[in-house]
């Protein structure tokens, strides 16, 4: 059991028969009246993202997860195939437990967080960034960069990512898999 005390980011507790992970937290001391800790916690299952309120000293049921390194292997009907890089074991995951699969291609490492005592995978993330390559973008006319004007391309794993008109076919850029955002020309 852990109290509020305890309560910091990546934390994953028992709420509501639903498994949550702290996504951020602020401790409040009111002038008048006891203290309390706001946060924004993330359900494991739904992903769906709510406020709650914890009184000071609230007992709270933390679960025990483990963070593992996870190589994407191949997509199949039945899902997302990952490979365990140590023990080479292999797991299958619904699209819906991955942040990014728009980004996802073979031989990328991942890391997917297991609840410990049922060995059951909860989610998948990917880098913060990947890098990829540009199939297929409309050439950009020479003089027009006086603003900051994007143009669509699909990357190699077939999303859409917007991009400045410098970008062509076949360059490599870096894209941010939380926001879907170019970032920069990979080097």
């Amino acid at each position: 059991m852990a109290t509020t005390s305890d309560i910091r980011n990546g934390l994953c507790i028992k709420l509501n028969n639903d498994l949550y992970t702290i996504v951020e937290f602020q401790h409040v001391k009111p002038g008048r009246g006891s203290a309390f800790v706001r946060t924004k916690i993330k359900s494991l299952t739904t992903g769906k993202v709510l406020e709650h309120t914890f009184p000071a000293g609230h007992k709270l049921e933390d679960i025990r997860v483990e963070r593992r390194k996870y190589q994407f292997l191949y997509k199949d009907e039945n899902g997302y195939n990952f490979m365990n890089t140590e023990t080479f074991e292999q797991v299958n995951l619904p699209e819906t437990l991955i942040n990014a699969p728009q980004f996802l291609k073979e031989g990328d490492e991942v890391e997917i967080t297991f609840h410990a005592e049922e060995e059951m995978p909860l989610t998948c993330e990917l880098p913060n960034s990947v890098v990829l390559e540009v199939t297929y973008t409309e050439p950009g006319v020479k003089g027009d960069t006086a603003t900051n004007a994007l143009k669509p391309a699909t990357v190699e794993t077939g999303a859409e990512v917007r991009v400045p008109l410098f970008i062509n076919q076949g360059d490599k850029i870096k894209v941010n898999t939380t926001t879907g955002e170019y970032m920069e020309r990979a080097k």
